[in-house]
């Protein structure tokens, strides 16, 4: 479900409530500014809905929907070298509407849009765990998301780049002084709509959603840096792409999220909305995407999520689930254990910690994926 963009809404905010981005410097005139540690309350007035099922047209959905409010595009994978050495990365960027009616302007740094991008690596044979933030406005070609002439994603010198008029291969270029990707992807499948055609609902509230698709088997290769040194790495990767005005329902703790790729040739979104009082949102729910491109959506009752270990932070302090037995119900049903590749993926130094990363697959079936776990800091309420 890939909340992942509200948990950096707070340092935008900060951006935002100073009115930053909306400053048009004056020719000659020295301006300083500070910042306020404050994040203003969510307007979602004037802003689209994700009321009814969206029509979806491809490759003009893998770019920018200004309408709404909140956008993300979100990469992982795990990849390995020919010697069997693995890696996990993530590469987010995240777009934020100001105002849900842009301003004409003459300067080229006005912008209605601030840009975010989220960048990790997992060192798995060292257990190192390198993560890095940038954050810049949508003016002056500084960050953005396009698909004129070819999809493309980026905040600075970090991009996802189409390599063909559809947007089947991209390529995602970033690096920061510890880390670094340079990578390939290839797409083997249709994008898998999650919910009711895209439309994924996160609480039994109208419009309380987002539209939500996923490229849930990118071949990938390239290069991963580490330290000072370069491997050559093959795998596979997952991308999500949402887009929505609204985010939890009231009483929302946090939440788990795993995209996981199996050797089978499938692949699994599944998720749970983690309330205040313990119970879990009945309204979210999952996808199974055969080896065929072929999508079963899966309600809440149609699988569970039992945790069999956990794991304290030395970072925050915070216990995190650490081990977990999903089951999918019905006739093509199945149950596998989930195991983190290594303990500590968390993102503690991020303005709401949370931990993601990359993690194994057994029972029924094997492969590898993502998980993202929230709320294990603080609720998640009044927070966005």
């Amino acid at each position: 479900m890939n909340w992942r963009v509200i948990l950096l809404l707070v340092l935008m905010g900060l951006v935002i409530a100073f009115g930053i981005s909306l400053y048009e410097p004056l020719s000659g005139v020295a301006l300083s500014a500070s910042t306020r540690f404050q994040a203003p309350p969510v307007e979602t007035d004037g802003y689209a809905r994700a009321i009814e099922p969206w029509a979806w047209q491809f490759p003009r959905d893998y770019g920018a929907h200004p309408a709404f409010q909140t956008e993300w595009w979100y990469y992982t994978g795990v990849l390995a070298t020919e010697g069997g050495r693995r890696f996990g990365f993530q590469f987010t960027i995240f777009r934020r509407a100001i105002s849900p009616l842009a301003r004409e302007s003459d300067s080229e740094f006005r912008s209605n849009d601030i840009y975010m991008a989220h960048f990790t690596v997992s060192d798995i044979k060292e257990g190192d765990f390198y993560h890095d933030v940038r954050y810049s406005r949508g003016g002056a070609g500084l960050a953005g998301a396009t698909v004129d002439p070819f999809y493309r994603v980026w905040l600075e010198d970090w991009a996802v780049s189409a390599e063909d008029d559809n947007a089947n291969k991209t390529h995602i270029r970033a690096a920061s002084a510890d880390f670094a990707i340079d990578l390939h992807l290839y797409q083997m499948k249709h994008p898998a709509l999650h919910g009711d055609g895209g439309l994924s609902q996160k609480s039994g509230e109208p419009g309380n959603a987002s539209y939500y698709y996923s490229l849930t088997r990118l071949l990938t290769d390239g290069g991963i840096r580490v330290g000072d040194q370069e491997y050559i790495v093959s795998g596979f990767s997952w991308m999500d792409h949402e887009f929505s005005t609204s985010a939890l329902g009231d009483g929302a703790q946090g939440w788990d999220w795993f995209g996981l790729i199996f050797t089978d040739g499938s692949e699994l979104m599944v998720g749970q909305i983690r309330q205040v009082d313990g119970r879990r949102e009945p309204a979210f729910g999952g996808l199974t995407i055969e080896a065929d491109g072929g999508t079963r959506y899966l309600n809440a009752a149609d699988f569970s999520i039992r945790v069999r270990d956990t794991w304290r932070s030395p970072h925050s302090g915070a216990e995190y689930p650490a081990g977990w037995e999903i089951a999918v119900e019905g006739d093509a049903g199945f149950s596998i254990q989930v195991e983190p590749m290594q303990a500590d993926q968390e993102l503690h130094e991020a303005s709401i910690i949370y931990w993601e990363g990359a993690v194994e697959v057994s029972g029924d079936k094997s492969g590898a994926g993502y998980a993202e776990l929230t709320g294990y800091v603080g609720s998640m309420q009044n927070r966005f």
